[in-house]
């Protein structure tokens, strides 16, 4: 068995981030090559990633970016809160980000063929996962155009990194508004920009829904399209950003906030982890 020395061992360490035992092994097995002791670590770890497919990555980050009139969101996922804020992990948030960015990539898809340092951000998610030692997946990727942006991010934790994202795209001067208006969309959570993009068959099933609840609650006959018609509203407050009434002062809208700011929103992006 080849004499390994300490400074090798801590060079693989710095480089990969991988444990004591593992790295003192990988060398030992290599005979002192550290080329060969990398292999050694990456098919190791490649083999454990294929393990942790069907594990749960319920912790992670979200991160966000503006570039060249687009501003791009991502949520990078792992198993645990330890790797959520452990430096390594963060640092492929950051990178991932960057060249996801940069590629203008809409979806996940999409995202895990850009390219970063000759590897595909695909790649490069397994190799650290590897390293790190838990499933990682690029769970959400989001990239919006517009005149101006608004970004947010959340910290649940004051020892996590971000966990709720979210992105505006607006046109107008006035960023303080458009910032609380990321802000209320970090806690109210809407699904759809305008009504008129939620899909038909969710506002029909809704509406069998409500109407059902009106019968079963013995309402007139004669009253319930009127009945029918409120609560279908109500719907449309709850899942509509513009529909919803301001977090900060309910008797207003956001459509009516962002009028009276003299601003536009044009679109949004909110991420959660593990949501």
């Amino acid at each position: 068995m080849a004499n390994v020395s300490i400074a090798d061992i801590k060079t693989l360490r710095e480089q990969l981030g991988t444990g004591m035992v593992d790295t003192k092994k990988a060398l030992e097995e290599a005979e002192g090559d550290l080329d060969k002791a990398i292999e050694i670590l990456r098919l190791k770890g490649a083999k454990g990633n294929a393990k942790r497919a069907d594990r749960a990555a319920t912790e992670g980050l979200v991160a966000a970016v503006e570039n060249d009139g687009r501003a791009t969101l991502i949520e990078l996922a792992c198993e645990t809160d330890f790797v959520a804020k452990n430096d390594k992990f963060i640092a492929l948030a950051d990178k991932i980000l960057a060249a996801v960015a940069a590629a203008g990539s809409t979806t996940v898809e999409d995202a895990l063929k850009v390219d970063i340092d000759g590897k595909s951000v695909e790649q490069t998610i397994s190799d650290e996962a590897a390293v790190i030692g838990e499933k990682i997946e690029l769970r959400n990727v989001s990239t919006l155009s517009g005149d101006a942006f608004q970004i947010y991010l959340h910290k649940t934790s004051k020892d996590l990194p971000p966990q709720v994202g979210v992105v505006v795209a607006y046109s107008g001067d006035d960023a303080e508004t458009a910032r609380s208006i990321a802000q209320h969309i970090s806690f109210a959570a809407p699904q759809y920009l305008t009504r008129d993009e939620v899909p038909a068959d969710v506002v029909e099933k809704e509406r069998e829904i409500v109407t059902e609840i009106s019968r079963n609650e013995g309402k007139p006959e004669a009253a319930l399209p009127k009945i029918v018609e409120g609560r279908v509203n109500a719907f449309f407050k709850q899942v509509v950003l513009l529909d919803q009434p301001y977090a900060k002062d309910n008797k207003l809208s956001i459509q009516k906030v962002a009028d009276d700011a003299g601003i536009s929103i044009s679109g949004f992006a909110r991420f959660k982890v593990g949501a």
